[in-house]
């Protein structure tokens, strides 16, 4: 059996260093909002490349808090229109409907599988007021173009960074120091994974910061006084610690799954399987490992795979425009989605897959 992803093989490799700072949290006695936060929150921020980040429960709270925060500054009112792909996790599309915010859907590209810098400009009305970008399986979604249309028409980037860590611009700037603001997951799957859930907010914006972190702690920005109504919704010490110990290995960790990228990029040869474009191969940390599989063939190689003990998974086979807690979008063309949605096949790839393993995968596939 050759798993997806093995998270009991990823946490063994930094076993002994995860155990310890465990053990030192647990011996504190501090479990919430200590010094393993402060931390933690001080050496991401160096890795990114942002002034703050804070910490939070998940990827989809860190997301929500930033379009909360803007609504609290005045930045932006419920009813306002924000642009984002069309392909991605529901999670980008629940974090806009939440705050009451209207989610314009942007296809993605095809060959890219991330949104259409092309066709942003249309979609754009005088309710407009931010565009999200979601660096989706691990790739750079960031353009020059994208840059320019929130210049010109005085909009809020904000990166859904949930699977792009440690993926770089061609410039030098790390994904989540992009936009004005980035919500990052800790998810275990990760390429930064907890050893449960976790999320943060990156950005160089202090009143921003200043709102999310009251947000995620019930709306209080002084003990028992609050400026907001907000939410419990806080990274706690055992994650921070834990999340401290693997930050230095990610980019150990980010060129072994390139390595079994290139495996696979250069020898796979089924007709039936399609790679989108890797290129800049340096701005993919390479966090899902996505094939379209044509001719109607996509589940027939899942199950194939899976009789011969390979682990794959489908990601997405629903559009969020097609789920049916969105019935008022249901009926929606979106047919670059929708055909990803129907190809699309996630091969095993992480830190701790050997290349060995990888051959298998391939001969496997190239045999269907």
């Amino acid at each position: 059996m050759i798993p997806f992803l093995s998270l009991k093989d990823v946490t063994a490799l930094h076993e002994a260093e995860i155990n310890k700072v465990v053990t030192r949290v647990v011996n504190n006695g501090w479990y919430l909002q200590g010094k393993e936060n402060e931390r933690f929150e001080e050496n991401y921020s160096k890795f990114i490349g942002t002034k703050y980040t804070v910490g939070c429960a998940n990827g989809l709270d860190a997301l929500i808090w930033i379009f909360r925060a803007y609504i609290e500054m005045g930045v932006m009112q419920p009813g306002d229109e924000v642009i984002v792909p069309a392909n991605t996790y529901i999670a980008t599309i629940l974090a806009i409907t939440e705050n009451g915010l209207k989610p314009i859907f942007c296809e993605p590209k095809l060959n890219t599988l991330e949104i259409d810098d092309d066709l942003i400009d249309d979609l754009i009305t005088p309710k407009t007021k931010a565009i999200v970008i979601v660096h989706l399986y691990g790739r750079i979604a960031y353009t020059e173009k994208i840059r320019q249309l929130c210049k010109k028409y005085h909009l809020k980037l904000v990166e859904d960074n949930a699977q792009a860590h440690g993926c770089l611009y061609s410039d030098g700037r790390m994904t989540g120091s992009i936009g004005d603001a980035a919500g990052h997951s800790f998810y275990p799957g990760k390429n930064l994974g907890a050893l449960g859930d976790g999320g943060a907010v990156t950005t160089n914006d202090a009143d921003l910061v200043s709102a999310v972190r009251a947000l995620a702690n019930y709306g209080s920005q002084k003990k028992y006084v609050f400026k907001y109504t907000g939410r419990n919704s806080r990274l706690d010490e055992i994650q921070a610690a834990v999340l401290d110990v693997k930050l230095k290995y990610l980019v150990e960790d980010n060129a072994n799954r390139k390595e079994v990228a290139k495996y696979y990029i250069e020898h796979l040869h089924n007709p039936v399987v399609s790679l989108p474009d890797t290129l800049p191969y340096e701005s993919n940390v390479f966090h899902l490992f996505p094939i379209l599989v044509g001719e109607s063939k996509r589940d027939a190689l899942h199950e194939y795979l899976e009789q011969n003990g390979i682990g794959t998974v489908i990601h997405y086979p629903v559009a969020p425009h097609k789920q049916e807690c969105y019935r008022e979008w249901n009926e929606m063309n979106l047919p670059i989605t929708e055909q990803i949605a129907d190809e699309e096949l996630s091969l095993p790839i992480g830190p701790t897959i050997t290349i060995e393993e990888v051959r298998q995968v391939v001969e496997l596939i190239n045999m269907f």
